[in-house]
């Protein structure tokens, strides 16, 4: 690796700590629900709202953070997010009622909305386009980590008194580090050099591009810079070409969250006792999954340069559809034995975190030029986290309300739906220009 590659990992791993705050927030309520529920005294559709909340923040946060990082840039924005999360976990982790809870979640939501979309748009504009679906997919690993490390926190803090208020309080943590590390990353040169500070752009650009590679992509800037229009982007979205890629845009962050992964990784506690496991062994549950969740997005990593975004998503999108119709025959053992459930439950994570989950991120920063790029990208992240927020908070009462197989024969038909969709829908964007 050439020293101007390594100039774009080292950048990259510091930006993807927005994507460990994201991942780590949203796992970490996981770990709470078998003290929080019976502590406040919280019912089916309450744990839903209380754990949802949270998605509500993040879908303002995705269209906010999209206008602030267009005036301000990347990195100052990406300070304003550190700082929010850090003081909203000190704070959800202080509060005695579950309205307070529920504001403080939707404060912390809206600096990882603002994690969500910043940190893989930042990589985007920053990495060659050899490696950049690799560099992207490194916020994705990072979300990944920082999911793993709440479940490893949810797992030692349950033995504390003040067990759930202590895993929200460590949220702080990550925050502190991205801190830290933030002074050291550059701004993104292809935002300066779009907003005309073209010698600060090119100097910082320069040094991670070959000369030629350099001219190219500041020849494209400014051929995009010609063709921005003044006023609202969101006008410029719709005109003839832009409209169909939001909607795709849309589908692919909205059926990420529907495939029933994240359903998965936020409430595995709940399905896991409904397997008739003890809270010791739910939470433990958790950390296997997480550990599949981590080696199986460095798998993804490895190859979504080499075999695409678009095969990734049908490969995801149809295995996952099976695993589903497994998981949801393997409770009760009347079709399939019920030792096999955390094998499958185990698997279907493995094969989204090496698919969904990273090809997700990189095609929403890839699929749309730059003149309409941050509208865009927070448009369809917004969409994502509406999504997200309707999972979070549907999926106790829905468990709770039909059988388990049922259940998850649902989020098989979507994924089902979705793999036609990518069939006839969606383009390979790995060669597209960023």
């Amino acid at each position: 690796m050439n020293q101007s590659n390594r100039r774009v990992v080292f950048y990259s791993l510091i930006a993807s700590l927005g994507g460990l705050l994201f991942g780590f927030d949203i796992a970490i309520f996981s770990g709470a629900i078998p003290f929080i529920q019976p502590d406040l005294d919280l019912s089916p559709s309450q744990l839903g709202w209380v754990a949802s909340s949270l998605y509500l923040g993040c879908a303002a946060g995705t269209m906010t953070f999209g206008k602030i990082a267009e005036r301000l840039g990347r990195k100052k924005s990406l300070f304003i997010v550190a700082l929010i999360f850090g003081i909203s976990s000190i704070a959800m982790g202080l509060s005695n009622h579950m309205n307070t809870i529920v504001i403080w979640r939707i404060i912390a939501g809206f600096s990882v909305g603002g994690a969500s979309i910043l940190s893989p748009l930042y990589i985007a504009e920053l990495s060659p386009r050899h490696i950049r679906g690799k560099m992207v997919s490194i916020n994705q690993l990072a979300i990944v980590i920082g999911i793993l490390m709440a479940y490893i926190t949810n797992y030692y803090l349950s033995f504390t008194s003040w067990n759930w208020r202590l895993m929200f309080m460590s949220g702080a943590l990550p925050a502190t580090l991205f801190l830290i590390f933030l002074p050291f990353l550059p701004e993104s040169p292809k935002w300066l050099l779009f907003n005309g500070q073209r010698e600060k752009g090119a100097k910082i650009l320069g040094s991670l591009l070959t000369e030629d590679q350099l001219q190219d992509e500041i020849n494209h800037i400014d051929q995009q810079k010609e063709q921005e229009q003044k006023g609202f982007a969101v006008a410029t979205i719709f005109k003839q070409g832009f409209g169909f890629l939001l909607l795709v845009a849309i589908v692919i962050a909205v059926c990420q969250q529907f495939s029933g992964a994240n359903a998965v990784l936020f409430y595995a506690p709940i399905i896991f006792e409904k397997a008739g496991m003890d809270v010791s062994g739910q939470l433990f549950q958790q950390i296997l999954i997480g550990s599949i969740n981590l080696i199986a997005t460095l798998i993804g990593m490895r190859f979504v340069d080499k075999v695409g975004r678009k095969r990734l998503l049908l490969i995801g999108s149809g295995g996952m559809a099976l695993l589903l119709v497994l998981i949801g025959l393997s409770f009760g053992g009347t079709f399939i034995p019920s030792y096999l459930l955390s094998f499958c439950v185990i698997a279907f994570i493995g094969v989204y975190a090496a698919t969904l989950g990273p090809v997700t991120w990189v095609v929403i920063t890839e699929i749309f030029p730059m003149q309409i790029r941050e509208t865009a990208v927070g448009i369809a992240s917004a969409f994502l986290w509406v999504a997200c927020f309707s999972l979070t908070y549907l999926f106790p009462v829905i468990i709770d309300t039909f059988t388990t197989l049922q259940t998850f024969l649902l989020f098989a038909g979507i994924c089902f739906a979705y793999f036609i969709f990518i069939l006839s829908a969606v383009r390979e964007t790995k060669n597209n220009r960023v």
